[in-house]
């Protein structure tokens, strides 16, 4: 027969590694905070890197397009009869638009087509910022590497 003593023992060794202290816990915590002290930074840099890989090729596109419209027309600004060269709207533009903005310029014998960081985006890619192609393939950018 258990005495009542027995059985608060009893309870109370059962009860005991069911759950976690709270040290464990703060253990626990502290380990996922310097992961993600770690991990964030470099994911960051990581997405603007992505975000400038997807505006350079863009501009490779707005290239493409400007070597086309001279192919047909022999000048980048407008037509034989005059009408103006129109900002093709490519689907690319969209989808940088949130972290660039596209900018062209053109002439009858030259185009430049410029990628500037917008928003978050700035903060990102402090090192590359501004990047631009011209027709002769020329690709500048802010630092060395960042094409």
């Amino acid at each position: 027969m258990r005495t009542r003593r027995t059985r608060q023992m009893s309870r109370h060794h059962r009860s005991k590694g069911t759950g976690f202290s709270l040290i464990e816990m703060m253990i626990v915590v502290a380990i996922i905070a310097i992961l993600a002290a770690i991990a964030m930074p470099s994911y960051l840099r990581h997405v603007g890197k992505t975000n400038r890989v997807a505006a350079q090729a863009c501009m490779a596109e707005y290239a493409n397009y400007m070597e086309r419209y001279y192919t047909g027309n022999l000048r980048y600004d407008q037509t034989a009869a005059g009408v103006a060269n129109a900002d093709p709207h490519l689907d690319c533009q969209s989808q940088i638009a949130r972290n660039y903005t596209l900018v062209p310029a053109t002439t009858s014998t030259s185009f430049t087509v410029t990628a500037t960081p917008t928003t978050a985006q700035l903060g990102r890619d402090t090192q590359c910022s501004t990047l631009t192609l011209n027709q002769r393939g020329t690709r500048t950018a802010g630092a060395d590497g960042c094409w």
